[in-house]
């Protein structure tokens, strides 16, 4: 089976990142997804949410829903057109934050889900991709 077209989000303030939440949350559990791994993904989705907005100035998030034979999972990708990561192995590593943050968001999402890819260069903006498998 192919993917459900994917639902895309704007996040341009703050309740767009619970919206983004809400969206997860109900593709997650519509594939059929355990509470604790519903938890995970959408900790990651609303970490990255959040850095969307204010790192990224905003941008957009689209969830899809897999459907294989062999199993279901659900897929988010964030976008942004902000300035980027200038130093991308420094910004995944846990503890690095250049806000007020504990330095959790990215090292954290990842580790949340099965599958996370981030790509991103100064003045083109970033694009993390992550999913969770059922």
């Amino acid at each position: 089976m192919s993917p459900t077209p994917p639902d895309r989000l704007a996040i341009a303030a703050s309740q767009d990142v619970v919206l983004v939440r809400n969206a997860v949350r109900m593709a997650a559990e519509r594939m059929g997804f355990r509470h604790l791994d519903v938890t995970k993904l959408v900790t990651a989705a609303s970490e990255i949410a959040r850095n969307t907005l204010v790192y990224g100035g905003g941008g957009t998030a689209a969830i899809e829903c897999l459907q294989t034979f062999a199993r279901n999972g659900v897929r988010v990708l964030f976008e942004d057109h902000g300035p980027g990561i200038a130093d991308l192995s420094l910004a995944m590593r846990e503890g690095y934050t250049t806000g007020s943050g504990m330095g959790l968001g990215l090292s954290g999402s990842k580790k949340l889900v099965d599958e996370f890819e981030i790509d991103s260069e100064p003045g083109r903006g970033t694009r993390v991709t992550m999913t969770k498998w059922r």
